[in-house]
């Protein structure tokens, strides 16, 4: 596996995990109003996207750790769509580091953060990615070309793979 790529597919049961582990660190930011919990957020989505799970702490913990106990049937979903959402992640965590940095606006850094614990609560506890659902949106528009994603049109998202 090289560096710098990210898993395609993705097993959805670790991106689940992932994302509620995003929400546990998002919500204790905001309400213990922890700031350095939002550099964590922070690196973590940078890692993510570049890497998927293999410099992100909490993704190798999923993905090497809690995953493979789990005696849970996995889904196998597309790697770009999930891809896009940890970049969607990634701009409002960093976003939140500048609120508080930069422009001196903890208020503003919990309200990205609160948009990130929003997206992970109903990824963790629903299955549903809302950057999976606007990256579909922006394929079907044309505003992401298909051969970013060909699968994507050919594959139900969340639809079990025979092979894994």
């Amino acid at each position: 596996m090289r560096l710098f790529s990210f898993p395609d597919p993705v097993n959805e049961t670790s991106a689940r995990l992932v994302a509620g582990g995003v929400l546990i660190m998002s919500v204790t930011a905001i309400v213990f109003r922890q700031h350095w919990l939002v550099y964590v957020l922070a690196y973590g989505f940078i890692a993510r996207v570049l890497t998927g799970p293999t410099l992100s702490p909490l993704g190798l913990a999923a993905t090497r750790i809690i995953t493979p106990r789990l005696r849970v049937r996995h889904n196998y979903v597309p790697g770009p769509p999930k891809r896009f959402a940890q970049a969607i992640g990634a701009t409002l965590s960093v976003a939140a580091v500048l609120a508080i940095v930069v422009w001196q606006e903890p208020i503003a850094a919990y309200f990205f953060v609160g948009l990130i614990a929003v997206a992970a609560t109903l990824e963790s506890a629903f299955a549903l990615c809302l950057g999976c659902k606007l990256f579909a949106l922006l394929m079907r528009i044309g505003v992401i070309p298909e051969s970013v994603c060909e699968r994507c049109n050919n594959l139900q998202l969340g639809a079990p793979s025979p092979n894994r």
